[in-house]
C-alpha cells in the first residue's frame, strides 16, 4: 500500500500501487476537500505508509536523537529526527512554524504543542528538555502534566504523552569521549 498527499488540503489517500505499472497514470479525488489530482505510477511523489517502512534504527536516531510518535488512536508510527536546539513539536499544518511536524489527524494536538530543547551539557554530553507550548490540552511525562512553560529533563526511553499521542524519546547514541590529544 501507498500513499499521495492531496496537493491542496495535505491529507493522504492510500491505494494499492500493485495493481498498476510503472508509468501509468492515476486520478485521485481527495475524500477530505474533494480536490481532484493526478500522479504517474514511478514517477511521483509516493511515500510508504509509515507503519510498513523498514528504517534502519540507528540511522533514525540521527546525531541528536530523535522521536517516535505512536498515535493511539489512528495506530501510525513515525520518527522523526531532532536537532541541536529548539525541536517545537506540533500538528502538521501547512505554513506553520513547527519545525518537528506530526503528521496526525489527532485534533487534540495543537499546531505548537511542546518543545523539546537539545542541548550539550558542561561534560559535552547530550541534554534533553521538554517544555509545555503552552498548550489546550497539556504536555504529560510519565503521567504527570506539565504546567504552561514548564520544563522537565528528559532521557532515553522517556514515554510523553500530547493529545491522544503518545511519544518515546530515543536519545542519539552517545560517541566514545574524546581524550586530549
Amino acid at each position: 500500500m501507498k500513499r499521495v498527499k492531496c496537493p491542496k488540503c495535505d491529507n493522504f489517500t492510500t491505494f494499492d500501487e500493485t495493481r498498476y505499472q510503472d508509468g501509468q497514470s492515476l486520478v485521485f479525488e481527495c475524500a477530505h476537500c474533494g480536490k481532484q489530482f493526478g500522479i504517474r505510477i514511478g514517477v511521483s511523489k509516493l511515500k510508504p505508509l509509515q507503519k510498513e517502512e523498514n528504517l534502519d534504527s540507528s540511522a533514525m536516531t540521527g546525531d541528536y536523537g530523535c522521536i517516535v510518535v505512536i498515535e493511539n488512536v489512528f495506530h501510525y508510527k513515525q520518527v522523526i529526527p531532532l536537532r541541536l536546539g529548539d525541536n517545537v513539536i506540533g500538528r502538521y499544518s501547512k505554513g506553520s512554524k513547527t519545525n518537528t511536524p506530526i503528521e496526525t489527524n489527532d485534533p487534540s494536538i495543537d499546531i505548537t504543542h511542546c518543545v523539546i530543547n537539545v542541548s550539550r551539557d558542561k561534560n559535552n554530553r547530550i541534554k534533553y528538555v521538554l517544555r509545555d507550548g503552552p498548550s489546550y490540552t497539556g504536555t504529560f511525562v510519565d503521567n504527570d502534566i506539565l504546567g504552561n512553560n514548564e520544563k522537565r529533563v528528559i532521557e532515553d526511553g522517556t514515554l510523553f504523552t500530547i493529545g491522544a499521542t503518545s511519544i518515546i524519546l530515543k536519545a542519539a547514541v552517545s560517541e566514545p569521549s574524546e581524550q586530549s590529544m
